[in-house]
């Protein structure tokens, strides 16, 4: 890499820079030729002795969060040295840099904020938002992830402090699916917040203000993918944690003008699908024969119910047909005709002819499940008497508790199978480990989007996707279904392990890539070997650096 002027960067710009710093393992000649010689320790290291040796801190620290602030200092530190560490360690660094340990980083995000990542936009910036973009060092953006901070996991508002879930998922896409790290964008819009906690707070880095709301906000998000675009016009953008409100208008309102889409609705939507497909496996069962009803009626409820309802449309079924055999229970009870209240649209296909339930066990005695899914961040809401009225109900009740982070799910592994004699089939969204029961060993795994945003990213990336349809997460849906081993089913695991999760991206890339080659949404040649071809633009941290 040299600098604009031709020059190659020297000394302390190189150590800086973590595209180009290397610490201790530039050779003896770089340090000559670099001017490096004098400004690092004198014994060259290896790349696998960095990597050791920062193993060695992480496991010292004695919290999740400090393991977090160790792993974000060496991610501005040194890239290379960064994801080496984590795809190394993907199953036991995972949850630190995402959830469920980002979400206690993003609530402290601005009492240990170190350094400065990605784009910043706020209200005030309205009618310079190209001016920021300028800023933007990056020559190329392949993915932009972008929240406004409304509704960051099940913590609610926590304005620009949301940062660290772009940072954290745009991570992922480069561990997991080899992504190139300098081509991705993580984005902030900060509109305000109306958590008094951080209006309060001195050292709360974000605008003191209450969150603005109509046409002005509108305009605002409006601007800024506009600007990105103009910039990047192939670059895909990523919502993510948008509250409910925005969520659904902006998907609506962009998802066939640009290629975009929202991973609280789609991607979940995708994964938990991943989810009922092999348990349909494990069953033996069709998945249009199944009754699900979900607790929680928000973005992630309704995706995943519609994902569902098409996928049994595949199976056969009208989408009425589909829909109704799908229910929806949020806080006010039972989603039905009969409630007498005004309904959000999107849960207005959603609402039958149910007698009003209350509480969520009633509901499960009117509807009578096949399948409950928690979306609700309501801790321990699937207890031991809602359980065991599932496993009355079935042979092999599907218990879904997917809220995050861990303080917030449903109910727990252990719970989940001691409550149902061991004969659920059980996914999560934060991490648990395995149960044993019975004589029997369960391994639950997580139904995170992590198994399927990074290929979808990647596939969309490679074949220059014009637009994102729903048919593309049904697509990477059932091939991640496809690579769930009768192993992992014998354990009781509906998904594969994430330590598999580069091959896993590489296969739902080309299913992805495809698909839009199949159906006029590319905008390149397709290759003769797709796979191959995928495979070998997947960026992968060397011993040599990010750039050298």
């Amino acid at each position: 890499m040299t600098t604009s002027n031709g020059n190659e960067p020297r000394g302390v710009a190189v150590l800086r820079n973590p595209w180009l710093n290397r610490g201790s393992v530039f050779t003896e000649e770089e340090r000559d030729r670099l001017g490096l010689r004098g400004l690092l320790p004198p014994r060259v290291s290896t790349f696998a002795q960095q990597v050791e040796r920062l193993e060695g801190v992480i496991a010292s620290c004695n919290t999740a969060l400090n393991k977090y602030v160790i792993l974000e200092g060496v991610h501005a530190s040194d890239e290379a040295l960064y994801f080496q560490l984590v795809m190394k360690n993907i199953e036991e660094y995972m949850p630190l840099i995402y959830t469920p340990t980002v979400g206690e980083a993003c609530q402290k995000f601005s009492h240990i904020f170190r350094y400065a990542r990605g784009l910043y936009v706020s209200s005030e910036d309205r009618g310079r938002v190209r001016e920021l973009v300028a800023n933007v060092p990056n020559e190329n953006v392949d993915m932009i992830v972008v929240t406004d901070g409304q509704r960051i996991l099940g913590l609610g508002d926590l304005g620009v402090n949301g940062m660290g879930i772009p940072i954290g998922k745009l991570a992922l896409y480069t561990a997991c699916a080899g992504v190139n790290p300098q081509r991705v964008l993580p984005v902030t819009i900060d509109v305000g917040t109306n958590n008094e906690e951080f209006l309060s707070d001195p050292l709360y880095m974000g605008l003191r203000q209450k969150r603005i709301t109509g046409p002005a906000y509108d305009e605002l998000i409006a601007e800024f993918i506009e600007a990105v675009r103009e910039r990047w016009p192939n670059v895909i953008v990523q919502f993510e944690d948008f509250h409910n409100c925005h969520a659904f208008d902006l998907l609506d309102y962009w998802r066939d003008k640009i290629c975009c889409f929202n991973d609280d609705i789609q991607g979940t939507a995708s994964v938990c699908v991943t989810g009922f497909y092999t348990a349909m496996r494990a069953k033996k069962e069709k998945l249009s024969d199944q009754r699900i009803l979900f607790l929680g009626a928000g973005s992630a409820a309704t995706g995943i119910a519609h994902l569902l309802a098409d996928a049994m449309v595949e199976e056969g079924l009208t989408k009425q047909e589909a829909l109704a055999r799908i229910a929806l229970f949020d806080s006010k009870g039972l989603v039905s005709k009969n409630r007498g209240d005004n309904l959000a649209d999107n849960k207005i296909p959603f609402a039958h002819d149910f007698e009003n339930a209350k509480t969520f066990l009633e509901a499960v005695r009117t509807v009578k499940p096949t399948a409950i899914v928690g979306v609700s961040a309501q801790p321990k809401a699937f207890d031991k008497e809602v359980i065991e009225a599932m496993t009355e109900l079935n042979d092999r009740p599907i218990i879904f508790a997917l809220s995050n982070p861990t303080s917030k799910a449903e109910c727990t592994a252990q719970e989940a199978y001691i409550f149902s004699q061991g004969k659920c089939l059980f996914a999560c969204g934060s991490p648990f480990g395995p149960v044993s029961y019975n004589g029997k060993t369960f391994v639950p795994r997580q139904g995170n989007n992590s198994y399927v945003f990074p290929g979808i990213g990647l596939g969309c990336i490679f074949a220059r996707a014009k637009t994102i349809p729903n048919g593309i997460f049904l697509t990477a849906a059932k091939r991640l279904a496809e690579l769930v081993s009768p192993s992992d089913l014998d354990n009781g695991s509906l998904y594969p392990p994430l330590s598999a999760v580069r091959d896993l991206s590489a296969e739902i890339a080309v299913a992805v890539a495809q698909y839009c080659f199949d159906n006029g949404l590319a905008q390149v040649e397709r290759p003769d070997d797709l796979g191959a071809a995928i495979r070998a633009t997947m960026w992968k941290p060397t011993e040599e650096g990010a750039c050298f």
